[in-house]
């Protein structure tokens, strides 16, 4: 009989039948708040009845047109459509199925259109687990151990995490844009280096917002080097962090945007942008593939774009965004287990400590699980594990929040007690 790999692990004991909204239902019909969103996919929450049309449409008139043979109108209209939210100049648009994927044809475009081949990420990183994305990912040594080697020319730089290094943000962003010059002086030089890949906010690695001043950074090198900077919004964008894109936070522009994840509420659908003169140096041929673009997903999509935009979700994401970071922040105050809380829009993460500092993974997995039992759905993160994240769909109301703070207020308590 088969079964799935051993190696997958869930991160709830929860065997869901059924979604609405901001709740799952398992097989006995018990209700959970789903602070999780599939990792932030299901932006629209489940199964918004707009995208449930949309695609039950589409399913009926054409299911997979392969977009390097025929054109399929919701193609089109999904590419106009981004053209009205994406950030000015980013006019080309290149659509696969994944984020790793799309990571993949950001490298491969970063190299072909500079003629460079290294790459630099940031320490705490997550791009993907295919084996281009995994070279660019250190969210945590799992997804890199034992397939090596990997893709040569990525270097890995410090991220500005003041936590962690126990630094004002002030501080950590000097540091790491002191260790970004030193790297050109001792590991790559500046001109061989096609592209510097970030998150606007560290996803795996611990839900740690990248400071506005260290992407300033990162722009001036980009253009005093002739580096690309690529913005990795697969889990930012769409609205999650109260911008339409993460990096909005800040004043700096990327060369090449990733997205994926919120795109389409659930389908599954990813892309790159870039300016069309950039887009074009890529090789012939060096785009492709059956999937990307496929019509079902595209439709869910359009209809994802207009939700968000028809339900104000950017500005909910921003409102009940403060509203659970302020919350969790109340409870962190009354246990000094939790170190340090932190997020953006919709992305709130507790850190978890030892009294010494120190990382306490066994304590993050307690309140998690607690969590689980008592109603509510989270994720782990961070490279130790001890950092648990919250991240609702961008349709959540403020008494949902304060629903979802209660119940964490108590497993908390339960899993320090």
């Amino acid at each position: 009989m088969a079964q799935l790999s051993p190696v997958l692990k869930q991160a709830t004991p929860v065997q869901v039948t059924r979604g609405e909204g901001v709740y799952l239902y398992d097989q006995n019909d018990q209700r959970y708040l789903d602070f999780t969103a599939g990792i932030g996919v299901t932006s629209t929450g489940h199964c918004h009845p707009k995208v449930v049309a949309a695609a039950q449409r589409q399913v009926a008139t054409l299911i997979h047109g392969q977009y390097t043979t025929v054109m399929h109108q919701p193609l089109i209209t999904l590419t106009e459509r981004l053209g009205e939210v994406l950030p000015a100049g980013l006019d080309s648009l290149f659509y696969v199925n994944s984020g790793s994927e799309a990571v993949e044809a950001a490298l491969r475009l970063a190299r072909q259109s500079t003629g460079r081949q290294n790459a630099v990420v940031f320490q705490g990183s997550f791009h993907g687990r295919t084996f281009g994305a995994a070279s660019l990912t250190t969210s945590g040594a799992k997804i890199r151990a034992g397939i090596g080697p990997l893709v040569p020319g990525v270097t890995v730089a410090p991220f500005p995490y003041a936590y962690r290094y126990g630094l004002s943000e002030q501080d950590a962003v000097a540091f790491a844009l002191r260790e970004l010059d030193y790297l050109f002086a001792t590991a790559s030089p500046a001109a061989d280096i096609a592209a510097f890949f970030i998150e606007p906010v560290l996803g795996e690695g611990g839900y740690v917002p990248v400071p506005p001043a260290f992407l300033a950074g990162l722009r001036e090198r980009a253009d005093r080097h002739g580096i690309l900077l690529v913005l990795d919004e697969v889990q930012t964008g769409f609205g999650r962090t109260g911008r339409f894109w993460g990096h909005q936070h800040s004043e700096v522009e990327p060369d090449i945007l990733i997205t994926a994840k919120g795109l389409a509420s659930g389908f599954p659908l990813s892309a790159i942008a870039a300016s069309t003169e950039l887009m074009s140096r890529a090789l012939p041929g060096s785009q492709g593939g059956t999937y990307g673009g496929n019509a079902v997903a595209c439709a869910a999509a359009i209809a994802t774009l207009e939700v968000i935009q028809e339900e104000g979700l950017v500005a909910n994401a921003a409102t009940t965004g403060e509203q659970l970071l302020a919350g969790a922040r109340r409870i962190a105050a009354d246990h000094s287990a939790i170190g340090d809380v932190r997020g953006l829009g919709l992305m709130v993460a507790s850190e978890f400590v030892e009294p010494d500092g120190s990382p306490a993974p066994a304590a993050a997995a307690r309140v998690h699980r607690a969590a689980s039992d008592l109603g509510l759905l989270l994720l782990t993160c961070g490279p130790h594990g001890n950092v648990v994240r919250m991240i609702p769909p961008l349709i959540v109301d403020a008494e949902q929040i304060d629903q979802g703070l209660e119940i964490w207020s108590k497993a908390v308590a339960v899993g320090l007690g």
